[in-house]
């Protein structure tokens, strides 16, 4: 009997807890994790370090389709900088049908994925075997943001990361393309009171019985 090929799809805001949870889930599993905001920001980074220009959309599609996805960097693509110019290309069409078609390649290589990002559900894996849609109430998530910083060594404003969140929270609903929005399928899984455990075993069960279907 041949393994079931397995995608989870797993959406929310950001600081909502949905990329420990993707690695929790992928590492239970045995499966590959893409976290795809990262793409984003690679593209960025890849333009960077050759000195070209970030307004050039077809130069940065052709940079996003030449991306390694299985080779990103978290720390090295985590950088204030590199998140700032990933804001800028994201907005590009032909950057995110690049990016959208190299994240359904990742979803389909043996033996499946976990993928987190802002519309895996909804757009880029809409056939997925199970979806999350993780989110939390801005404080908690400021929160936790605030103390991941303080924790590596930085310096961190908790009011203005509250003012942070909710202005990128904002941008991604109204966004006309791919917006951030549950899928109709999802199951919510809100992390405001919930630790990574809590939230782990309740997408683990949810998750299990879908495959016993």
């Amino acid at each position: 009997m041949t393994k079931p090929h397995i995608i989870i799809a797993i959406d929310g805001p950001a600081a909502a807890g949905k990329g420990t949870l993707s690695r929790r889930l992928a590492a239970h599993y045995g499966l590959n994790h893409l976290d795809t905001g990262l793409t984003y920001r690679a593209t960025a980074k890849a333009l960077m370090d050759e000195g070209l220009p970030l307004d050039d959309e077809d130069l940065a599609a052709r940079t996003a389709r030449n991306l390694d996805l299985s080779r990103l960097d978290r720390a090295v693509l985590a950088v204030h900088e590199v998140g700032e110019a990933a804001s800028k290309v994201a907005v590009m069409p032909k950057v995110r049908k690049a990016l959208v078609e190299a994240q359904r390649e990742f979803a389909a290589t043996a033996p499946g994925a976990v993928l987190d990002g802002r519309d895996i559900g909804t757009v880029v894996c809409p056939e997925a075997l199970i979806k999350f849609y993780v989110t939390a109430n801005p404080q908690e998530r400021a929160r936790r943001r605030y103390e991941e910083i303080i924790a590596g060594g930085g310096a961190a404003d908790l009011a203005g990361i509250v003012a942070d969140l909710e202005k990128r929270d904002a941008r991604d609903a109204a966004r006309a393309d791919s917006p951030l929005k549950p899928a109709p399928d999802a199951h919510l899984l809100d992390t405001s009171e919930m630790g990574i455990e809590a939230a782990f075993e309740a997408a683990r069960s949810l998750v299990d019985a879908a495959l016993d279907h």
